[in-house]
């Protein structure tokens, strides 16, 4: 990469001088003397296998491909009535025929997933090189734009399927991006879509981070890949500061839960924040404490982060330092240890707030344990309820795709009632604008937001 240099990397300060969503220093600088700059054609990660040449011609049941054309992006290893090759490595290019032998959509052959082809395309031919991820990365680039309008530099760049890319999702954080990789079947496609991610962002550094199914793949250790590499530019120090409306968070992008934050709920945590004037603020299930700080930041008088881990919890106290000019006047308790067990106990002391977070994990990565995880999300407002005083609000999430919104809210509602109490309002909310949906299992985040009576 003659002439070509990576850039330093920002390290402990989010980029105060970027008012933008592209304005980082570039991944790629042009040295002394070079008056243009050089687009990026080695290979970033050099021992990746190449696309297979030869692409497969598959055939589907017919809802399969009803739903193929209704733009599903899984085709799950039964709806599959043929396929040419069926010995194929991961990430080869696989057509989708029609029943007239047309061509029907493209994606990537994933033999080793039930989801055994990931869509990319439906519709007219294309051509998936280059040109085709350099745009697949534009547009998802440009959907986000409006996020730096709010002083906010940590998001989602690709959201997996619902962006075109499943199986691989892209997050942001000021100048350093994470890349998560869930199968082997982006192998041969990765240089590519790094390479296009430079060209659009320009960033100080890139993490490559692993999926437990992808970091445990022969093809994936072959090629020297592990979680929490670095690819581009230098390797942290320690956690990565961002920006999220105005505040300031860390996210550790080496080692950290999903690629070192979650962005998901940062409207639903400025939502908390624009209401917690002087109010006593309950964050269960608080983890770094996102929903925490926004309450401080809003003017919260008492916020109290409850997490059964403690390095979590150690990350919101850090949290809540690094936003010491706008939360310092609020009394921050945290607690580690069970949701269930601390609520119950804090019940037991008849403690009150004025708001109560609840934002568990997913009870449900399987239809199998939908009951279980709607018997869960009822104990837990079974707790909640008689924390929140009359007048003030619950606002219960859940990240269980299997759970609908409508199975949420009448959990929630049910458990309301069963205490005799009454709401006197209910707002729904989703995902933060860099989550787009693009189908129905995309959905998986959903939180109301309800005033209580007596």
């Amino acid at each position: 990469m003659s002439g070509v240099r990576f850039s330093q990397a920002p390290q402990n300060s989010p980029d105060s001088q970027s008012p933008g969503l592209f304005r980082f220093p570039p991944l790629f600088r042009i040295d002394a003397g070079r008056s243009e700059r050089t687009r990026h054609t080695e290979r970033v990660i050099p021992d990746l296998p190449s696309v297979p040449p030869k692409r497969l011609a598959v055939r589907l049941t017919p809802d399969a491909f009803r739903q193929l054309r209704g733009g599903h992006p899984w085709v799950y290893n039964k709806a599959i009535t043929s396929v040419s090759d069926d010995t194929a490595v991961p990430g080869t290019l696989a057509v989708v025929f029609d029943s007239n032998r047309d061509f029907a959509g493209i994606g990537l052959w994933d033999p080793r997933s039930p989801i055994r082809l990931r869509m990319l395309h439906a519709g007219k031919p294309v051509k998936v090189d280059e040109t085709f991820w350099r745009q697949r990365v534009d547009d998802a680039v440009a959907a986000r734009t409006r996020l730096a309008a709010n002083n906010t530099t940590g998001m989602r760049v690709i959201n997996g399927e619902n962006d075109g890319f499943g199986g691989l999702v892209v997050d942001r954080y000021d100048g350093t991006l994470v890349v998560k990789m869930y199968t082997s079947a982006w192998l041969p496609h990765l240089n590519p879509v790094l390479d296009a991610l430079a060209a659009a962002i320009e960033p100080s550094r890139v993490v490559l981070r692993l999926g437990r199914i992808a970091a445990n793949d022969p093809l994936v250790i072959e090629a020297g890949l592990v979680d929490g590499m670095v690819v581009f530019g230098d390797e942290p120090e320690g956690p990565v500061l961002f920006r999220e409306h105005g505040l300031t968070f860390e996210a550790d992008v080496l080692e950290g839960q999903k690629t070192g934050h979650f962005l998901d709920q940062r409207e639903n945590r400025a939502y908390v924040g624009a209401m917690a004037e002087g109010a006593r603020v309950l964050d269960v299930f608080s983890c770094t404490g996102g929903f925490s700080v926004h309450a401080a930041a809003g003017g919260a008088k008492m916020v109290h982060s409850v997490d059964i881990a403690a390095p979590a919890i150690e990350t919101a106290v850090r949290n809540m330092a690094h936003n010491a000019d706008r939360t310092s006047h609020a009394q921050h308790l945290t607690t580690v240890g069970d949701a269930f067990e601390v609520m119950e106990d804090l019940g037991a002391k008849r403690e009150i707030y004025d708001i109560v977070v609840v934002d568990p994990p997913s009870f449900a990565s399987r239809a199998s344990e939908k009951d279980g995880a709607v018997r869960a999300y009822r104990k837990l407002t079974e707790l909640a309820l008689p924390l929140v005083r009359s007048g003030g609000t619950l606002l219960q999430a859940s990240c269980s795709s299997r759970v609908t919104e409508d199975d949420l809210a009448a959990t929630v509602h049910a458990a309301i009632r069963s205490q005799g109490r009454t709401a006197l309002n209910d707002r729904r909310f989703g995902h933060a604008i860099d989550h787009p949906i693009s189908f129905p299992q995309g959905r998986y985040l959903k939180a109301l937001s309800i005033e209580l009576g007596e």
